[in-house]
């Protein structure tokens, strides 16, 4: 006989599965049009990605995409207007966009920023030499790299030679199918036996990243190969040795954005650590042109290395920016500070069964589960994290449901494992209310990342649902 309490029983059973928390992929939440929308939006951040593969490229390509959705250039002293639409473009590395929104200034900014500089291998200042038949390069690593992933790979070489007459001459070598490509050499696995049994931290020194650029000698002189190496820099540059001393020039990953998986549901790139997050910043505030809310845009340097010297988020250029856009309505910037709201827009390590032994699982984003929001990072015990409060994850969590933003709740490893950290210290310490928030990554630094088109498409609504509200 069946006890009278049974469908009681279960209804609250039912009705407690309604009060727990369930994440759930983008897939089984979106149509099939917003799925092709996610999936067309991705072309666009692809092409970005390509063109952008240093932060001078990102604030060029920036720079593009805000002329073509009618933003104008300012400099400190110009007017201010409501409506206006302005970028800041800082040394060619760091990039400010604004828009001035019909609400009175009082009532804060909704700032966005994100950073576009990546792991790398830059070159040192006298980088050029020959040793036993071969000429190199030498290199610097930039930002946190597993140094044995940029070996044997092929590789290009970015950015810029400042002469001593004051012209800038943009270099680029490896990206075009007729280009020559570098190298780093390794060590065969018949003699490496001794490598094998080192941390794998240190079986690629730093000093052995050494780029591979030539072999055959112009004469038969001392340094014949290095000299050769000048004569083609000289014909194709204008450039000599002593204009190194005042370059800055990068070894990159090889190659364009590819669609990843055969269900091409993810992308295979360099530098999706932070242009995945960069690019959806971009779109969103294009599409918010118009309303009732200010808006800034921030595409930082320096993130990678603790966002330090003038086009980080440690220098103080986005307080100048906000004391002359509260002036230009009169306002107080302390008030402006007070009232604005901002998303650090970083990403975050997806969860990957591969290595699960560095994740807590319940607590790590996931790949196809839409945008993370990140309340802290830092490490060991919250070292070096500002902490977002309930209050402002409660506001947000609030507007993303509001338009049916896929978001995930996530943080970076297990306690006592790692962890790192973004540019939101830095933003809370001006009395600005911010948490983080991006696209999960598989690969997180390495040469080549992976991250879902869907996780892209959502940062962008997220971004523009923040801006909106």
């Amino acid at each position: 006989m069946r006890p009278e309490n049974e469908n009681v029983e279960k209804t609250a059973a039912d009705s407690a599965k309604e009060l727990a928390y369930t994440k759930k992929t983008v897939y089984q939440l979106r149509s099939e049009a917003d799925i092709d929308a996610a999936y067309d939006y991705a072309h666009g951040y692809m092409k970005f990605l390509d063109d952008a593969k240093t932060e001078r490229e990102a604030v060029t390509a920036g720079i593009k995409l805000a002329e073509v959705n009618g933003f104008v250039p300012y400099n400190f002293g110009d007017d201010i207007v409501k409506g206006g639409k302005y970028y800041y473009n800082n040394r060619g590395k760091n990039l400010f966009l604004f828009y001035i929104g019909n609400s009175d200034i009082k009532n804060g900014i909704r700032i966005s920023a994100a950073h576009i500089d990546s792991p790398r291998l830059d070159l040192k200042q006298v980088p050029l030499y020959e040793d036993s038949g071969m000429s190199f390069l030498k290199t610097h690593y930039y930002g946190g790299i597993r140094k044995y992933q940029w070996v044997a790979t092929p590789l290009a070489l970015h950015g810029v030679v400042s002469k001593k007459n004051g012209e800038n001459v943009n270099v680029v070598i490896g990206e075009d199918d007729n280009d020559p490509v570098l190298y780093i050499n390794d060590l065969l696995p018949h003699l490496g036996h001794g490598d094998d049994v080192k941390p794998l931290g240190t079986a690629i020194p730093g000093e052995k990243l050494n780029l591979l650029v030539g072999s055959r000698p112009l004469d038969d002189v001392s340094d014949g190969i290095k000299l050769n190496v000048l004569r083609i820099l000289n014909e194709k540059y204008g450039i000599d040795e002593a204009d190194l001393l005042s370059a800055e020039l990068c070894a990159v990953p090889l190659g364009k954005a590819r669609d990843a998986g055969l269900d091409r549901s993810m992308i295979c790139g360099y530098g999706h650590d932070d242009r995945v997050c960069s690019y959806p910043a971009l779109t969103a505030m294009f599409e918010a042109m118009g309303g009732d809310n200010s808006l800034l845009c921030i595409l930082a340097d320096k993130e990678e290395i603790g966002s330090e010297g003038n086009t980080g988020m440690q220098c103080e250029l986005m307080l100048d920016l906000i004391d002359a856009i509260a002036a230009s309505q009169n306002a107080s910037p302390a008030v402006v500070r007070l009232n604005s709201k901002c998303l650090s827009a970083d990403v975050s390590a997806a969860f990957d069964p591969n290595f699960s032994d560095v994740f807590e699982k319940r607590n790590s984003s996931l790949l196809s589960c839409g945008v993370v929001l990140t309340k802290y990072t830092g490490s060991r015990g919250k070292g070096g994290t500002s902490d977002a409060s309930a209050e402002y994850i409660g506001w947000l969590r609030g507007i993303m449901e509001r338009d049916e933003v896929v978001w995930q709740a996530g943080e970076l490893g297990k306690v006592d494992v790692g962890g790192g950290g973004t540019v939101a210290k830095f933003i809370a310490k001006h009395n600005i209310e911010v948490v983080d928030l991006g696209v999960p990554v598989i690969s997180m630094h390495a040469p080549y990342e992976i991250i879902s088109k869907v996780d892209l498409y959502e940062a962008h609504r997220a971004f523009a649902a923040f801006n909106k509200y």
